[in-house]
């Protein structure tokens, strides 16, 4: 067995298997279902040193990844900009948006529950929009859309075309939201990530490898 830490294996009806290093330094095996441990031991051996890279480099991003403390001038992540917060005293809603969150100070002791809320709200709205135009685009069709609290699975499309999204990503530019949606979207034809999924992608969306590479560069930054 390898000596590294920290590993978690996922077996699915997947076709390849697939290694990620999660914000807290996990690493997750995803296999399909009759992958022997053996030949996923040897894989990490193999890969052995590209894990432990990614795992320190995680390990000194975590003090970035403080939880949040909902103070006064605290910062929050909104469409990829970052907007302050100020606590008010008369206020009818839990939380209220226009260029600064305004959190009434009644609810500040259920302040993470109130933004969660308020963030997974926004979250349906938009996505669902974006959804409905790339699938237009696309000219396909989906079954529903689900919003879940994923810390690293962005987007997902089931076989039965059910179409999963994070909160998170909310916390991002629209046009990282973007690439999500078109991602997903493609995999309502195609169920792999071939050259022809990929040229699909494209076609919705051609700037999307830079789209991409800010969600694999900034992604482990988005806590809350």
């Amino acid at each position: 067995m390898t000596d590294i830490n920290a590993i978690k294996i996922i077996r699915s009806r997947r076709r390849s298997i697939g290694l990620e290093i999660c914000p807290d330094a996990t690493l997750i095996v995803r296999a399909p279902l009759h992958t022997s441990i053996d030949y996923i031991n040897k894989l990490i051996e193999k890969k052995k040193n590209w894990i432990i890279k990614h795992q320190n480099f995680f390990e000194q991003q975590k003090p970035l990844m403080k939880q949040k403390e909902f103070v006064n001038g605290e910062e929050f992540l909104y469409l990829g900009d970052s907007y302050k917060l100020a606590i008010v005293e008369r206020q009818s809603k839990p939380l209220y948006f226009y260029k600064v969150f305004l959190l009434s100070r009644k609810y500040l002791n259920r302040a993470r529950e109130v933004f969660i809320r308020w963030y997974k709200e926004q979250a349906r709205r938009r996505i669902k929009e974006r959804v409905e135009l790339y699938s237009s685009m696309a000219g396909l069709k989906y079954n529903k859309i689900t919003i879940t609290s994923a810390r690293k699975r962005w987007g997902s499309c089931s076989r039965k075309n059910n179409l999963t999204f994070s909160w998170y990503l909310i916390l991002t530019p629209l046009n990282v939201i973007d690439y999500v949606v078109a991602h997903e979207i493609v995999h309502l034809e195609e169920k792999n990530h071939s050259r022809k999924f990929w040229a699909k992608v494209a076609l919705l969306l051609p700037e999307y490898k830079q789209y991409r590479k800010w969600l694999k560069d900034n992604g482990h930054l988005l806590t809350f």
